[in-house]
């Protein structure tokens, strides 16, 4: 079972202080570079900060709960280089003592934050960024790995997925008591468990494994705002190897926006390695990991609510598209 953070809301103002657990980590970045440390919104770890002085900051990642981490990010850096935007590494630290801990500080990339600036871009330029968004996706899905599962080490060794690994009726089934599907009446949950199956049959027919990027978003992407092109794919912290629809999914899960969605799938179809006839559908299949997982979830919030509500859609529609469009050009006959 991958990783499912392709939801995860990004709760609080980004100063990594909720919880009371930002504190001593913001110190701990002040502490390692003697320069100011401003916490960074995206992510969910409460561990980016910007550093440096305006006009030359730097991105500053600590690793304080999986300091192993911070080698296999790099490594991932260094294998998408020249195939996707993506900062520098400027400097690594891999070992860390209590003291010092693990850490990746990055050039701080050009751009906006996709999902601020989408919202009021004109027509052309949420075109132009959807294909260049496309490109993207087409490039990670046309890197192959030869098996699924997460990477243990900087050489980017995989190891298969345990657990749920049986699929996603089995995925379902884990989360029946958990959160709010706890609530779900019986007559919900069957018909939870029927789109399940319907999306298992789906997966079942995907053989090939590539680079998952795994929180493949506009809070994720940078573009430049006077052109809407593509200048950075950042928190790689959920990278794994696994289906090469997952992105997809992730991406599309709640786009509203035809323009942009439209012309990232037909650049995807373009450019990129062939697709199944129903690659929609797969996409939306590899997802309801995600969308399973948010909804079984203890706390509320808007991205946990959202989440709910689709999985609720595509429940009672008995389907896996919940209604949502199907975006892109028509498949030629």
């Amino acid at each position: 079972m991958p990783p499912t953070p392709g939801g995860d809301p990004d709760v609080g103002d980004g100063s990594g202080e909720d919880g009371g657990a930002g504190r001593p980590v913001t110190t701990a970045a002040r502490l390692l570079l003697g320069a100011e440390a401003r916490p960074l919104s995206g992510g969910y770890s409460g561990e980016t900060f910007l550093v440096g002085a305006p006009g030359e900051e730097a991105v500053l990642r600590l690793y304080l709960r999986e300091p192993g981490r911070a080698g296999i990010d790099a490594a991932l850096l260094a294998l998408v280089r020249d195939l996707v935007p993506v900062p520098r590494v400027l400097d690594l630290r891999t070992q860390a003592t209590p003291d010092q801990p693990a850490y990746l500080l990055m050039e701080r990339l050009p751009g906006e934050p996709l999902d601020r600036w989408l919202p009021d871009a004109p027509p052309r330029l949420r075109e132009a960024a959807g294909a260049g968004v496309g490109r993207v996706l087409a490039r990670l899905s046309g890197m192959p790995f030869p098996g699924a599962g997460e990477f243990v080490d900087a050489d980017l060794r995989i190891r298969p997925w345990t657990g749920a690994a049986g699929g996603l009726e089995e995925w379902v089934d884990a989360h029946r008591k958990s959160g709010g599907l706890a609530t779900w009446s019986v007559a919900d949950f069957a018909g939870l468990r029927e789109v399940a199956r319907q999306g298992q049959d789906l997966l079942d027919e995907v053989r090939r494994t590539c680079l998952c990027h795994s929180d493949f978003n506009p809070k994720n992407l940078l573009v430049d705002p006077g052109t809407g092109q593509v200048t950075g794919l950042v928190d790689w912290e959920y990278a794994h190897a696994g289906s090469p629809y997952a992105d997809l999914g992730n991406l599309l899960r709640f786009e509203t926006d035809e323009l942009f969605a439209g012309a990232a799938v037909d650049a995807l179809r373009t450019y990129g390695p062939p697709l199944h006839p129903e690659f929609r559908r797969i996409a939306q299949a590899v997802d309801l990991f995600a969308l399973v997982d948010l909804a079984g979830r203890s706390e509320q919030h808007e991205i946990t609510r959202a989440a709910t509500d689709l999985l609720l859609r595509c429940t009672r529609a008995r389907d896996l598209s919940g209604g949502r469009p199907e975006w892109g050009r028509p498949a030629r006959g």
